[in-house]
């Protein structure tokens, strides 16, 4: 069970790692650096409310299974 809640977490923190592909990247970075943090910022956003059903709903997946043991 650790590692379920190791691995959300991990998902969690992953998502403002700011990842990104090469050629976005190259892109961004000709353009200057206010395109390439609005870049990274609509990574986040548009990436915030997935991972966010995908923990809520293992969180009460995890909580459940906690019970019955």
């Amino acid at each position: 069970m650790k590692r379920l809640v190791s691995f959300i977490v991990t998902l969690f923190l992953s998502c403002f790692s700011y990842a990104q592909c090469s050629i976005c990247t190259k892109t961004a970075a000709d353009m200057g650096d206010e395109v390439a943090t609005g870049l990274n910022l609509g990574i986040v956003y548009l990436a915030f409310l997935p991972l966010t059903i995908i923990g809520t709903i293992g969180y009460f997946w995890w909580k459940r299974y906690r019970k019955e043991l």
